[in-house]
C-alpha cells in the first residue's frame, strides 16, 4: 500500500515509519526540509516536501492511504498556531488526500479531546463523551476541532477514522526522557500524590491501532485506544522511573487546584517575559496529568479488532535499549 505519513520526524513517526517499511508499504513522509527529506529517503522512503501551514494548495502524490500524526503539541502559549496547525492544517490535508487519490484517512488525534475545563475526573469514558472545542488549552480545543473535521469528511471511497490514544510513551518520548533529570533536581511533583487510576498507551500499541485501522472499522467514527493495563499515575510514573535508573521516593505532591493556579502564574510570568518555550508548568498540564483519567477502549477491540499487545511490563524493559 501506496502511505503519506505526516509527523514522521516525530516521537511516533520515528517508530511508524520502520513499522510501515518492514511491513511492505510504499511510505511517502511529509516533511517541511530537506534535511529531514534527506534522512528520510536513508530510511527507503520518497519525502514529499511540503508545509501544512502554507496557504498555497498541498500537491500530493497518488496514494492510497494518509496518516496525520503531525500536531502542533504544546502545554502553553496562544492559541493562534495551535489552530493553524492542527486545524487549518487538517483541512489541506484531507482536501490533499482526496485529490491524491487516498481511500483511507487515519487521523491521530488525542483522548484528551474529552477534558473539560473544570478539571472533572474522568472514569471509563467511551467514544460518546462530548467534545470540547472550547477548551482553555489550545491544544485540547484545536485537537477537538480537528477530529471533527476529519470525522466530517467521511464519505464513499474516502474513509476517515480518528484514533484517540491517552499519554503516549515509550522509549523517545520527551516525559520519559526528561523524567530522571527532572527527579535528580527536585523538578517533578505529583498532583496529589499521582494516586488516581491514569490510561495510557504504549507507542506500540498505537502503531498497532494505527494498522487496524487502515483494514477496519466505521468510518466517520473516532475510537479511543489504550494499553490493557489501567494503573495510577503514580505507578506509572514510578516504572518509567525505574527502567531508567531513577525512583520517585520522597518525591513531593501538590494539590490540584494549587497547582492549576501556579501553572497560570507561570503562563502569565513567561507571556510578559515574552518567553517562546513553555514554563515549568502550565494549567494545560496539570489538568491533561493532574486527574483519574480512564478510557473505554472496548469499540476499537471489539470494531478495529484491535489487541494493544505490549504490557507496561514489556514497554518498561525497553528503555534499557534506548
Amino acid at each position: 500500500m501506496k502511505v503519506l505519513v505526516t509527523g514522521a520526524t516525530g516521537f511516533l513517526g520515528s517508530h511508524l515509519v520502520p513499522h510501515l517499511l518492514w511491513s511492505g508499504h510504499e511510505v511517502f513522509p511529509l516533511t517541511r526540509s530537506e534535511r529531514s527529506a534527506a534522512e528520510l529517503r536513508r530510511l527507503g522512503t520518497t519525502p514529499v516536501i511540503a508545509d501544512l501551514e502554507d496557504d498555497d494548495p498541498i500537491v500530493l502524490p497518488k496514494v492510497d492511504a494518509v496518516i496525520h500524526a503531525a500536531a502542533c503539541f504544546r502545554f502553553a502559549g496562544r492559541r493562534g498556531p495551535y489552530f493553524k496547525a492542527n486545524v487549518d492544517g487538517t483541512a489541506a490535508l484531507l482536501s490533499a488526500s482526496r485529490e491524491a487519490g487516498a481511500k483511507r484517512f487515519v487521523h491521530v488525534s488525542a483522548a484528551g479531546v474529552i477534558m473539560d475545563n473544570q478539571g472533572s475526573p474522568t472514569r471509563g469514558a467511551n467514544e460518546s463523551a462530548r467534545l470540547h472545542t472550547d477548551s482553555f488549552s489550545g491544544y485540547v480545543a484545536s485537537k477537538a476541532r480537528s477530529e471533527e473535521l476529519v470525522l466530517a469528511a467521511d464519505r464513499l471511497g474516502f474513509r476517515t477514522i480518528a484514533l484517540r490514544p491517552p499519554a503516549l510513551w515509550g522509549p523517545g518520548d520527551k516525559f520519559s526522557a526528561e523524567l530522571p533529570k527532572a527527579l535528580e533536581k527536585g523538578r517533578f511533583a505529583f498532583i496529589d500524590r499521582g494516586d488516581y487510576p491514569f490510561s495510557t498507551c504504549h507507542v506500540e500499541n498505537l502503531i498497532e491501532a494505527i494498522e487496524c485501522a487502515l483494514a477496519h472499522g466505521e468510518g466517520g467514527q473516532a475510537y479511543f485506544v489504550a494499553d490493557r493495563e489501567t494503573e495510577t499515575f503514580r505507578e506509572f510514573v514510578s516504572m518509567i522511573a525505574t527502567a531508567q535508573g531513577a525512583s520517585v521516593e520522597g518525591v513531593r505532591s501538590i494539590p490540584y487546584r494549587v497547582a492549576f493556579q501556579i501553572g497560570r502564574a507561570m503562563e502569565i510570568f513567561a507571556r510578559l517575559m515574552g518567553k517562546t518555550d513553555d514554563p515549568p508548568l502550565s494549567r494545560s498540564l496539570v489538568r491533561m496529568i493532574g486527574r483519574e483519567f480512564t478510557v473505554d477502549d472496548s469499540a476499537a477491540r471489539r470494531v478495529l479488532r484491535y489487541v494493544g499487545k505490549v504490557d507496561r511490563a514489556t514497554g518498561s524493559k525497553q528503555y534499557s535499549f534506548a
